[in-house]
C-alpha cells in the first residue's frame, strides 16, 4: 500500500506513468541482514576512515570500502557498499557467493574471462533502467521541445547505452584463450571466431554463475530487444563519454533516410561542426599559433585552448574570455560564439526528431522492462564478485585468504587472522586468532597501551563482516556462527552538539548495546568506564560483563583494569587473554602476539609517561605511590585465585567437553581427546595437591 501511494503520487505531481512490472521495490531489514549501528559503521572503518587527515592524500584506500572498491561499474560499487553495511544473515545465500568465488580462484580462465567481459559494458548500465520505468501521459512536439531538448537528449543516450549493453551481452558467455609465445603464456580475450569460443559460463559448475547464464545468456527476449533496436538505430553507434563524441553519437543514432528533417537537422550539424574547425585553421595561420586546439564541453560548447609559451605579449583583441588554466589559455571569439549557437541549435532540433522517431521503440522496450531489471542486477552481483572479492583475493599471497566456514550454533573460532586493512601496509603484520563458544562466551583482553587491543577488536569485526558479504577472510581459518548484530563501544571524544561528555557519550553507546542485544550478537568493548573515576569505572565494567555473561553472545572486553581478571575465577564462560610485552631496561617491547593468561606488566603507564617527556622526578613519585596500591591488591586477588582455582579447573573442563560436542571429528579422534582431558585434570589436580 506504501508503494501504491508513492508511485501515486509520483504520477500526480511529475505527470509521467509507472510502466507495469517496471519497479522493484525490496525493504532489507535485520531479519535477513546483519544490523550495524552507525557508531560501529564509524568505529570500524567500513566506510570512511576514521582519522582521515591524519593519512594523507591516499586517506580513502584506509577503509574495508576502499580496500574492496574496485569494481568497474557505478551499480557494483553501489552494491560492495550496502553488503558492508548489511552483511549477509542467510548460510546458504553466503555459501553460494563462496562456491562462486571458490570456482573464480580456481578457474583462471573463467576469472580473467568474466573480468574482460564486464570491461565492454557502460559503467551506468543500471542507472539506464530509470528512463524506461517512466513516460510522459502525452508525447507531442511540444511536450518533447518544452525543456530545451534535455529529456531528449537523455533518452537518446539511454537508447545508445541499453544498446551498448546488449552488444556485450553475448561475451558473457563467450570466452576465449590463445597459447602465446614459448612461455605458454595465457592471454584471455574477448574474439568472435566460433571455432575458438569457448563457453565458460555454460560450463560453470557453481549455482550463481549456473543462475546468470539461464536467466541472462538463455534468455531470448534480450536478442528480441536487440534486433529491435537494431531496426531503426545505426550499427556503427556505440555509448561513450567524451563530450563532443558523445553529442555526435546521439546526433548520429537514428538511420538515415527515415525523417527528412532530421536530415536536414544534421546536415546543419556537421556544416557548423566543420566550420568551427575551419575558423581553428583560418586563427593558427592569422595569428601564428600552430598550437591551437579546439576542445569541447557540454557547459561551453567548443572553445580555443592555447599553450602560454606560443603567446608573445597580449592576445588579439579577436579573442575574448581570456581565462588562465594551467599552462593554456582558454578563450573565445564573437565567431566561434555564433557558431556555437548554431551548432547547438542544431543538435537539439536533431534529439528532438529523434527522440519523436524512438517514442514508438521507447514504448515497446517499455513492455520488457523487468527483464533489464534483472539484467542490471546480475551485472552488478558479478562487478562485485570477480572485480571486488576475487581481484583483491588474487593481488595477496597465495593462501593468505581462505574461505571461512558457517554454523548454526558452533563458535567463533579464527586461526591467525589478521587486519585486512592495516596488513596491506605493514606486511609483517602479527597474526592472532580468537575463539568464542556458548561455554566461553567472553574474552577480556589486557595488555598495555599500543600493545595492539583496539587493532584486534576491530580485526575480528572486520573479519566476521567480510565473512558473511561471502568473501574470503584474510586467516588460515576460520569458523564462525552467523551474527546477527554487531555492537561497538570503542574510542573517546566529547560531543559538542549535543552537550555530552566523553563519559556520557561512552554510556549512551553502552545503553545502547545493553537495549538491543541479542543471544547471536557480537560486541566489542575498548576500555569501558576509562572516563569517570576508578571506582565508578570499574564497577560499571564489572556489572556490563554480568549482564552480557548471562546471554549466548559473544564478547570481546578490552581494559587496563586488572581486577577484572577476577570475573574468570566467578564465572565459567570468561576466558583472560593478553598481549604480549617484553620489559627491558625500563623499556616495552610491543610482540602484538595475544597470548592466554593475565600477565602484568608493572608501571607500564609510567615507562609510556617517561617516553612521552614527563619529569623524571613526577614518574619517580608516582611509582611509588603506585607500588603501595599494587601491592595490597595483588594479595587480595592472590587469596582470591586459591580459593577458585578447583573451581576453575572443573570449569575447563566443562568447557572443553562442550566444544567437543560440536565437534565433527570421528570416533577415535574424540576418544583421544577425551582421554588427553582427563589426563589434564588429573595433573591439575596433583599440582594442587
Amino acid at each position: 500500500m506504501i508503494c501504491k501511494n508513492i508511485v501515486c503520487r509520483i504520477e500526480a505531481e511529475k505527470g509521467v506513468v509507472v510502466i507495469n512490472h517496471s519497479l522493484l521495490v525490496t525493504f532489507n531489514g535485520s531479519f535477513d541482514h546483519m544490523n550495524i549501528d552507525a557508531t560501529s559503521v564509524q568505529n570500524l572503518e567500513i566506510i570512511e576512515p576514521m582519522h582521515s587527515s591524519l593519512l594523507g592524500t591516499n586517506s580513502k584506500k584506509r577503509s574495508l570500502f576502499h580496500m574492496l572498491k574496485t569494481t568497474r561499474t557505478i551499480g557494483g560499487t553501489r552494491l560492495l557498499r550496502a553488503n558492508l553495511l548489511q552483511p549477509l544473515k542467510d548460510i546458504e545465500t553466503i555459501n553460494t557467493r563462496l562456491d562462486c568465488l571458490d570456482e573464480l580462484m580456481s578457474n583462471e580462465q573463467l576469472f580473467f574471462g568474466l573480468s574482460q567481459a564486464l570491461r565492454k559494458f557502460p559503467k551506468e548500465t543500471d542507472r539506464v533502467l530509470c528512463h524506461f520505468c517512466f513516460k510522459p501521459k502525452r508525447v507531442t512536439n511540444e511536450v518533447l521541445a518544452s525543456n530545451n531538448g534535455r529529456r531528449n537528449q537523455i533518452m537518446i543516450s539511454s537508447i545508445i547505452l541499453l544498446k551498448t549493453a546488449l552488444d556485450a551481452l553475448p561475451l558473457l558467455s563467450q570466452v576465449q584463450h590463445h597459447c602465446w609465445g614459448q612461455a605458454f603464456t595465457f592471454l584471455y580475450l574477448i574474439w568472435y571466431n566460433d571455432e575458438l569460443v569457448i563457453q565458460v559460463l555454460k560450463e560453470a559448475k557453481s549455482c550463481l554463475l549456473g543462475n546468470v547464464y539461464k536467466s541472462i545468456c538463455e534468455n531470448e527476449k534480450y536478442t528480441s530487444i536487440r534486433n529491435r533496436i537494431g531496426e531503426v538505430i545505426d550499427e556503427d553507434v556505440l555509448h561513450t563519454r567524451v563530450p563532443f563524441v558523445a553529442r555526435t553519437q546521439q546526433c548520429f543514432a537514428f538511420k538515415a533516410g527515415v525523417d527528412g528533417l532530421l536530415d536536414m537537422a544534421r546536415r546543419s550539424f556537421c556544416d557548423t561542426s566543420e566550420a568551427v574547425h575551419d575558423l581553428a585553421n583560418k586563427y593558427r595561420e592569422d595569428f601564428r599559433l600552430p598550437n591551437l586546439k579546439i576542445p569541447f564541453n557540454n557547459r561551453k560548447g567548443f572553445y580555443f585552448s592555447i599553450p602560454q609559451k606560443d603567446i608573445q605579449g597580449k592576445l588579439p583583441s579577436k579573442f575574448i574570455q581570456v581565462m588562465k588554466h594551467g599552462n593554456n589559455v582558454h578563450c573565445s571569439s564573437l565567431e566561434l560564439a555564433s557558431l556555437n549557437a548554431r551548432n547547438k541549435s542544431a543538435a537539439k532540433e536533431c534529439w528532438l526528431r529523434t527522440a519523436f522517431c524512438l517514442e514508438a521503440l521507447m514504448d515497446a522496450i517499455r513492455e520488457d522492462v523487468s527483464v533489464l531489471t534483472v539484467l542490471s542486477e546480475v551485472l552488478c552481483l558479478l562487478d562485485m564478485m570477480v572485480n571486488s572479492f576475487a581481484h583483491t583475493i588474487s593481488t595477496k599471497p597465495v593462501d593468505r585468504y581462505t574461505r571461512p566456514n558457517f554454523t548454526c550454533d558452533g563458535p567463533l573460532a579464527i586461526d591467525s587472522g589478521r587486519h585486512p586493512i592495516l596488513e596491506s601496509i605493514n606486511n609483517e603484520f602479527i597474526p592472532n586468532g580468537i575463539f568464542l563458544s556458548e561455554a566461553s562466551n567472553m574474552a577480556i583482553v589486557m595488555g598495555p597501551n599500543m600493545s595492539g587491543k583496539s587493532t584486534y577488536l576491530q580485526q575480528v569485526c572486520l573479519t566476521v563482516i567480510l565473512a558473511q558479504i561471502g568473501c574470503y577472510i584474510p586467516a588460515r581459518f576460520a569458523t564462525l556462527r552467523v551474527v546477527d548484530r554487531i555492537f561497538t563501544r570503542m574510542g573517546t571524544m566529547d560531543c559538542l552538539e549535543s552537550n555530552s561528555s566523553t563519559f556520557m557519550t561512552e554510556m549512551k553507546e553502552t545503553a545502547f548495546i545493553m537495549q538491543n542485544v541479542s543471544s547471536r550478537s557480537l560486541i566489542v568493548m575498548d576500555e569501558l568506564g576509562r572516563a569517570t573515576s576508578s571506582s565508578d569505572g570499574f564497577a560499571i565494567a564489572w556489572s556490563c560483563c554480568e549482564q552480557l555473561l548471562a546471554l549466548k553472545a559473544y564478547s570481546i572486553f578490552a581494559t587496563h583494569m586488572e581486577n577484572l581478571s577476577e570475573l574468570a575465577t566467578m564465572y565459567p564462560n570468561v576466558k583472560i587473554l593478553h598481549f604480549d610485552v617484553d620489559v627491558r631496561n625500563n623499556r616495552m617491547d610491543f610482540k602484538f602476539l595475544l597470548k592466554d593468561g593475565l600477565r602484568h606488566v608493572p608501571h607500564y603507564g609510567l615507562m609510556l609517561a617517561g617516553v612521552a617527556g614527563l619529569p623524571s622526578s613526577v614518574v619517580e613519585t608516582a611509582k611509588k605511590i603506585t607500588s603501595r596500591i599494587k601491592e595490597k591488591e595483588m594479595k587480595r586477588m592472590e587469596v582470591n585465585y586459591r580459593q577458585y582455582q578447583d573451581l576453575q579447573l572443573t570449569y575447563q573442563v566443562a568447557q572443553r567437553l562442550m566444544c567437543l560436542k560440536f565437534s565433527d571429528q570421528d570416533e577415535d579422534s574424540l576418544r583421544e581427546a577425551l582421554q588427553d582431558l582427563k589426563e589434564s585434570y588429573l595433573s591439575g589436580k596433583h599440582k594442587d595437591n
